[in-house]
């Protein structure tokens, strides 16, 4: 899907065909979709479909006569049948008037410049509007980032309760999504390097301006991604000792049990021996029955007391 804007008079409104100073914004394009605009244009066609490639990493390449910027978005996929956080790439390529956009979905960090939402925008200020795309994309990593540890929060006030091991499995779920979270953040950070050494891309003050408020918060972000990772990775282990400490108490349970229980099965066995009665223990008397019985009761009794005092029940 390709679709066309342009802002005039602080206003964005959608265009038939591309003007200079327009937004081309290209969303989950066809191959013969990113030809035409390639064609029509002057880019290389895998240029635009670089975007598409879910293995392709942030960077940034100078063309001639236009400039090529990947870098990672985070964003939501069905995973297992659950909403879990992921990144892709999204790629913005620099004409000499123009602006191009391309990406797998409609993102929500575009979704706001579509609906005027952010201020100052323009889509002849293509720095400008580069570095506030930028911002954005730094904003909703620590957005999501916030968002997954109040899940890990979830998982802890869990464990007072009846914790299970799919509360391990979701641990480390947002411990994998902190991981592309990282590498994203780290290989974005590059490529926001790299704009602030390239003199080919018109820099104006209150862009670099911008652009250093854009590192601040990549950096940000990063710091959050590492603080929650080693949050996530102790509540992890902390999740295992209980879990191994709740299986301890349930096994030395079933151990007392089985010893109380062995007391009056080794009694009963014995007394069930195929030998002369007159040799058991009150064999001969009519109460004998509820002697032996009693007998087992004290020493069973006895048995619980020296288990509950070296605190085994």
């Amino acid at each position: 899907m390709i679709k066309i804007y342009r802002t005039d008079d602080r206003s964005i409104h959608e265009l038939d065909k591309i003007e200079d100073g327009a937004w081309v914004q290209m969303i989950a394009p066809t191959r013969a979709e990113g030809t035409r605009i390639a064609n029509e244009l002057d880019i290389d066609v895998d240029d635009i479909m670089a975007a598409l490639d879910e293995e392709e990493s942030s960077r940034i390449e100078l063309e001639q006569g236009y400039t090529l910027i990947l870098v990672d978005i985070p964003t939501v996929e069905v995973r297992h049948e659950k909403r879990v956080y992921t990144t892709i790439p999204l790629g913005i390529i620099l004409l000499q008037n123009l602006i191009i956009t391309v990406c797998t979905e409609d993102t929500p960090i575009l979704y706001r410049f579509v609906k005027g939402r952010v201020k100052g925008f323009s889509t002849k200020k293509k720095m400008r509007f580069v570095y506030q795309i930028l911002f954005h994309v730094a904003s909703l990593y620590q957005a999501d980032l916030r968002i997954l540890d109040k899940k890990r929060v979830a998982v802890e006030e869990r464990m007072n309760g009846n914790t299970e091991s799919i509360d391990v499995m979701d641990l480390h779920e947002l411990e994998s999504t902190l991981v592309y979270f990282a590498t994203s953040l780290r290989a974005n950070g590059v490529v926001l390097d790299r704009l602030t050494r390239y003199k080919r891309l018109e820099q104006y003050p209150e862009d670099q301006e911008l652009l250093d408020d854009v590192i601040i918060e990549n950096k940000q972000a990063i710091e959050m991604t590492s603080i929650y990772r080693d949050i996530i990775n102790s509540t992890r282990e902390l999740l295992s000792a209980v879990i191994d400490s709740r299986l301890n108490n349930v096994m030395k349970y079933l151990t007392s049990v089985t010893l109380v229980m062995a007391i009056p099965t080794i009694i009963s066995g014995l007394y069930g021996m195929n030998v002369n009665g007159a040799g058991m223990p009150f064999s001969s008397s009519i109460y004998g029955f509820a002697i032996v019985c009693l007998i087992t009761l004290l020493f069973c009794l006895l048995v619980l007391w020296i288990l509950r005092k070296k605190k085994m029940l």
